[in-house]
């Protein structure tokens, strides 16, 4: 029975990627929070599982497809979240968040034959993706999050566990205006595309204020 799990955040003002602000406001913000998620599922909803769980900070609002089991995050800090997530789940499970709207379903389809693992690395560092094919949420607990080598930090777990890992290509999340242009130009049909060309002339307007 193969689990796809989604952990995130209620897309609300002043909750939600902070570090975008600036230059966007913290409702533009929001908003672009809103669209990685909705894109993020819409991948989910069409990649092959038999289960599709979204682990939510928040309430679900009308950009969640049909489809998907929602279950509120537990408390404690990333670590434990992830841990819990994975605790709920049998067989092969893959759990992404709400930052790589570029995510596609050949990316997230997990079939665990020749490994135990997939790891997709961030380029920031952490990571956007962590596959078990058979979940243990100690692999996950006390890991050190956040940081520009939590990426690091995990995958040697995996690795001293003993088990065999496959590496995910390397994607951008998406923390800073920088990366949402970048990962906008990856994916230009999409809503997080659409949200960021929506929102483009009011930060350019924003900037050119300061320069002044």
């Amino acid at each position: 029975m193969t689990t796809l799990l989604v952990i995130a955040k209620e897309p609300l003002p002043g909750r939600v990627k902070t570090r975008l602000t600036p230059p966007y406001t913290p409702r533009q913000a929001a908003r672009l929070a809103e669209a990685a998620l909705a894109d993020t599922l819409d991948a989910v909803a069409a990649t092959p599982a038999d289960r599709r769980v979204l682990v939510l900070d928040g309430r679900p609002g009308p950009w969640l497809p049909p489809g998907f089991e929602v279950v509120p995050q537990c408390g404690g800090g990333l670590d434990a979240r992830l841990a819990d997530a994975f605790a709920g789940c049998s067989g092969p499970t893959l759990l992404i968040g709400m930052d790589t709207p570029q995510v596609t379903p050949e990316l997230l389809t997990f079939e665990p034959a020749g490994c135990d693992a997939v790891f997709g690395p961030a380029a920031d560092g952490g990571f956007w993706a962590l596959g078990l094919a058979e979940p243990d949420p100690e692999l996950l607990r006390g890991v050190p999050m956040s940081t520009a080598v939590t990426g690091a930090v995990q995958r040697a777990r995996l690795v001293a566990a003993g088990l065999r890992v496959r590496d995910l290509p390397r994607l951008r999340d998406v923390d800073t205006a920088a990366d949402a242009a970048a990962v906008a130009a990856l994916v230009p049909h999409g809503r997080f595309a659409a949200e960021v060309a929506r929102h483009t002339p009011d930060v350019a307007g924003r900037r050119a204020g300061r320069v002044r």
